[in-house]
């Protein structure tokens, strides 16, 4: 469709027939993503806030659109890759996040940590010094004042106010471990995201990133589900997958949401998370 022609269409949203504005509406959401510009172009110009209105709204049907295929993408070809599916989580709050920026500012929390790493040291003593720059140096914490922010679950927010909720503080702290070639990955524990250590020389403990990095043992496990008065799971002592992070990641946006009362966002959170829990793409609203 040529400028012209969208600009025509676009004027048709002041339209004082509902049926003539729906149809409208109807157009320009089959024409896809593509058109999110010419929308943000027509947003700029027109005075009239109804209009502007309805443009943001289709804007944001979109953009939510397009998340939601690349989530059910992400899901099915490139799990692997923890950092994309965090990005994409965030990119439901800020959909002009930049992945690449994302991903150098990683790099550079890497780089303060490899300064001080020493590969040689005892796995503990890898952690402690990990735990130095991320929590001391680096000054990461828990967000215990807004633990229920939605801003916990967007790994931007978290880079850039050094504060998060137990999951987003593992991650950062995952990715960059990895990096280190630290044998260090996630652990779904009921209430709490934590990490353990486990390698192949049967070395394995825990930490919380929640609690600066607090090291404890497989007992202390036992002692927090005991208290909890659950039954015990091979998944509460054992790594998790990164498809099992980022459904966490979600369902904590989601309870954020809900906790705000904002309902709207709640069920297209829950929308999210069904696009990756192995739902077809296409039976999703």
């Amino acid at each position: 469709m040529k400028d012209k022609e969208f600009k025509a269409l676009v004027s048709l949203l002041d339209d004082d027939d509902g049926q003539i504005i729906s149809h409208v509406e109807e157009k320009i959401k089959s024409l896809g993503q593509e058109v999110i510009p010419f929308l943000e172009t027509e947003w700029e110009s027109n005075l009239n806030p109804d209009v502007q209105r309805r443009i943001e709204d289709l804007i944001h049907f979109l953009q939510f659109e397009l998340l939601k295929n690349r989530l059910y993408e992400w899901s099915q070809t490139e799990p692997d890759n923890l950092l994309k599916g965090l990005w994409l989580v965030a990119t439901y709050q800020y959909p002009d996040l930049d992945f690449v920026k994302l991903k150098q500012e990683l790099e550079q929390i890497y780089y303060e940590a490899w300064l001080e790493f020493k590969p040689e040291a005892h796995p503990v003593d890898q952690v402690k010094l990990l735990n130095s720059v991320l929590f001391g140096k680096l000054k990461f914490g828990a967000n215990t004042k807004h633990f229920h922010s939605p801003g916990n679950s967007m790994i931007n927010v978290v880079l850039e106010s050094k504060k998060g909720n137990p999951i987003s503080l593992c991650v950062i702290y995952m990715l960059v471990a990895q990096r280190l070639k630290m044998p260090v990955y996630g652990v779904n524990l009921p209430n709490l995201f934590i990490l353990t250590y486990t390698d192949e020389n049967h070395h394995q403990f825990y930490i919380n990133a929640f609690n600066r990095g607090l090291i404890f043992s497989k007992d202390d496990i036992d002692n927090y589900i005991s208290e909890l008065r659950i039954n015990p799971e091979d998944s509460y002592y054992e790594p998790c997958d990164n498809l099992e992070i980022v459904k966490r990641a979600l369902r904590n946006l989601m309870n954020s949401f809900e906790k705000l009362g904002d309902h709207g966002k709640t069920e297209e959170v829950k929308v999210l998370l069904h696009a990756i829990s192995g739902d077809n793409i296409s039976d999703l609203i």
